[in-house]
């Protein structure tokens, strides 16, 4: 491996994202590339991988990059990141260290909100509930929970929530949504009604995330706010896990205060076999993969080798850090 050459470290790419994708082939006629299609299983294994890297490509949001592995990789000038969220990264740190951090903002937003809009139906019409039942023998006659006409919250303004407002339109919803920065633009760009943070609790029939995870959204949606939410109401998340608090969620299902909620991101990943929310009736799980089609991946692969050539091009795009 040339010692001249910036080396481009993909440090856990499992499930496979990047690996095989012909895009790695531009990156090898600007840098020594270096995949692992394993995931690292310590912080050791972490620096030992990336310790020569000049850039770092993050498939994967479960491979986290904290503070103290990143003071160990004095070579490390930028990280890329499959997705949107960077809350894998330690930004304070990257910051101090001068490491540029990029992401892909609106890449997949269509595809993320499909999935979003697919896992609120497949709650309000019990697919997995009646499914299992079928399975076991079973005919429960449960009624199901009518979608059009009724009020969607959405929790973000981004791109993802443009995209949810625009399919859930479509199947004849209302929509008005809160966000952290509310501008009379940004209402009118989406097309909707910007309302208080509570009001959207307590009026929408289905309340959908679409917020980064930081530290003003971490823990936004506790027993509280839950509380707030109509009787009868669903929750979507396809956003961060650690922006709800799993334990009150799996309450609120529980006691029926809630309907069912359609999840596709955990405060913990990949699922322990005793996570409380496996054992809730009204619920649809999928295992973070929201982006993760053809389609989508390709995206994401474009959108992160872009951003590297970028950096070595000295002209870094998306950048967060």
């Amino acid at each position: 491996m040339s010692t001249h050459r910036p080396v481009i470290v993909i440090p856990g790419d499992h499930p496979p994202q990047l690996q095989g994708s012909p895009h790695l082939d531009r990156l090898r006629e600007h840098g020594d590339v270096v995949l692992y299609a394993d995931r690292p299983c310590s912080d050791e294994e972490k620096v030992r991988r990336a310790f020569p890297a000049t850039c770092l490509i993050n498939s994967h949001g479960g491979v986290t990059w904290p503070g103290h592995v990143l003071r160990q990789l004095p070579n490390l000038r930028m990280i890329a990141v499959c997705g949107i969220g960077t809350d894998a990264i330690d930004l304070t740190t990257a910051r101090e260290r001068g490491i540029v951090v990029c992401n892909l903002p609106g890449k997949t937003a269509p595809i993320v909100a499909e999935h979003a809009l697919a896992l609120m139906l497949a709650v309000a019409k019990r697919a997995w509930f009646q499914t299992n039942e079928l399975k076991q023998g079973r005919w429960t006659g449960l009624e199901n929970v009518t979608i059009g006409g009724r009020l969607l919250g959405l929790l973000g303004a981004g791109p993802i929530a443009g995209e949810m407002a625009r399919l859930a339109r479509g199947v004849g919803m209302r929509v008005q949504a809160w966000t952290f920065h509310p501008s009379p633009e940004r209402a009118a760009r989406l097309g909707l009604e910007f309302v208080g943070f509570e009001e959207l609790l307590r009026t929408s029939d289905v309340v959908s995330i679409h917020l980064p995870l930081t530290e003003q959204s971490r823990g936004l949606i506790g027993a509280r706010e839950l509380g707030m939410m109509k009787r009868g109401a669903l929750l979507v998340n396809t956003a961060r896990g650690a922006i709800v608090d799993t334990a009150a969620l799996v309450a609120a299902l529980d006691s029926g205060h809630l309907e069912g909620a359609g999840i596709d991101v955990y405060e913990q990943e990949p699922l322990p076999p005793d996570y409380p929310l496996l054992r809730c009736r009204h619920v649809v799980l999928t295992p973070h993969n929201a982006d993760q089609t053809p389609e989508g991946r390709e995206l994401l692969n474009v959108g992160a080798v872009e951003n590297v050539l970028a950096f070595l091009r000295g002209q870094p795009i998306n950048r967060v850090v």
